[in-house]
């Protein structure tokens, strides 16, 4: 389990190189971010014990990587699954390696949506200045969430999460991504990530300078990007962040109900329709 795992962890990191190619010739920020940049700190590289990796741009420079990472990556080797994209119903970017299975725990509805091993690309937005919007765009995001996670194939058996699921489907989206997004306030004294890794309001909202300036850092033996102001950002996401969780405590959910890095998610579409997921509490640190 520790070796598939580790061979996983290589793979990903294989494909966070390739996203930092791209950057550095097109001159475009990004971050390590959430566990990811966790791990860097704590341990130079990978939490020993996660699956995922993530990454943060703002807005600009995340959709600007979208855009010249089509012509960039080698089709034959990855595939980029762009935000709201054709069977992307979701509201942040994924980075997947093809003939590869990664394999979530849900249902997916559309047979062509690409399940291939990934990083996330997550996009950094500009925060309302205005307090009573902050929390508007909060909310307004968790129902952009809700539409997109009923898209996919989310199902739960939580009685307050279904009736939201369904009284999401009755609003429109577009306006909904727009005020989130908030794509005129470039000058806002915050920035929030409520596209991107956490669920709660206080681990999404940053000032704005803790997100605007890079330091490389040591990750597996390379240098990636991270915030400059990175103590501040952990701290504000996990506390005592270079504690880890108690080995007996530590939650053994991961993200890939099936990871395969030989075959293809495609040849698992029946099996997966079969599976059985259970819910339980995860805990990164």
């Amino acid at each position: 389990m520790k070796d598939s795992l580790r061979a996983h962890q290589l793979m990903m990191l294989e494909m966070l190189s390739e996203v930092d190619r791209i950057c550095k010739k097109y001159q475009i920020s990004y971050m390590l971010f959430a566990g990811t940049l966790l791990g860097a700190v704590r341990h130079e590289g990978f939490i020993p014990w996660d699956d995922d990796l993530d990454l943060v741009m703002l807005r600009p420079e995340y959709e600007r990587f979208l855009e010249v990472a089509k012509a960039e990556l080698d089709p034959e080797r990855y595939y980029l699954q762009g935000e709201f994209s054709p069977h992307w119903p979701m509201f942040f970017s994924k980075l997947r390696r093809n003939g590869t299975a990664c394999i979530e725990r849900y249902r997916p509805k559309d047979r062509l949506t690409h399940m291939g091993v990934f990083i996330d690309l997550f996009p950094c937005d500009n925060l309302y200045d205005n307090p009573f919007l902050r929390k508007m765009q909060f909310l307004c995001s968790k129902v952009v969430i809700a539409k997109a996670l009923n898209a996919r194939g989310y199902t739960t058996a939580n009685i307050g999460k279904k009736a939201f699921l369904l009284l999401a489907k009755l609003v429109p989206k577009r306006p909904l991504i727009a005020f989130v997004q908030n794509r005129k306030g470039s000058t806002s004294k915050m920035v929030h990530t409520f596209f991107g890794a956490a669920s709660k309001y206080g681990k999404n909202v940053y000032p704005r300078e803790w997100l605007c300036q890079t330091v490389p850092v040591n990750f597996e033996g390379h240098s990636f990007s991270a915030p400059v102001h990175f103590h501040a950002v952990l701290t504000q996401v996990y506390g005592e962040y270079m504690v880890p969780t108690p080995e007996a405590e530590r939650a053994q959910k991961v993200h890939g109900e099936l990871v395969d890095l030989e075959h293809s998610y495609e040849d698992y579409w029946e099996m997966q329709q079969n599976l059985k997921f259970e819910t339980y509490s995860r805990s990164i640190r």
